[in-house]
């Protein structure tokens, strides 16, 4: 299995990267705009559709408030298996993002990776222009 972990700093506070983080259904709109193309609620799971056309089932595991974490699993696609977690935290006057994706089989590490810089771009692009919470 491989594990991924990417972070990237975010000017924006911590309590506006959280409540766009766990807006499960609004990935496309209030979190990674461009990235994500659209998403949309089944129950537990969002169906997205990524910018690069390919849609993905994502099923809710858990939010933790707490910790500003929240953990999903893709149950569709080339994985055969599919954990990730996102949590922000405050960091330096702003938001530490932070993402992490274990992943089987060992071929899909490297894709995901790549996606996950690209995920991460636009979700720093999306947050510091929202409004700081005030």
């Amino acid at each position: 299995m491989s594990s991924i972990v990417k972070s990237v700093q975010i000017e924006v506070d911590p309590d506006t990267a959280w409540e766009a983080l766990r807006d499960f259904g609004a990935l496309h709109v209030r979190l990674a705009r461009g990235f994500v193309a659209d998403c949309r609620r089944e129950g537990d799971d969002r169906i997205v559709t990524f910018a690069s056309g390919v849609t993905l089932r994502e099923r809710l595991v858990a939010i933790d408030e707490e910790r500003r974490t929240l953990a999903y699993t893709i149950v569709d696609g080339p994985y055969e298996h599919h954990h990730g977690v996102a949590r922000v935290e405050e960091h330096d006057g702003g938001t530490l993002f932070e993402w992490t994706n274990y992943v089987l089989p060992e071929a899909t590490a490297e894709p995901t990776a790549t996606a996950m810089d690209a995920g991460l771009v636009a979700i720093k692009k999306t947050l510091e222009a929202t409004p700081r919470a005030s």
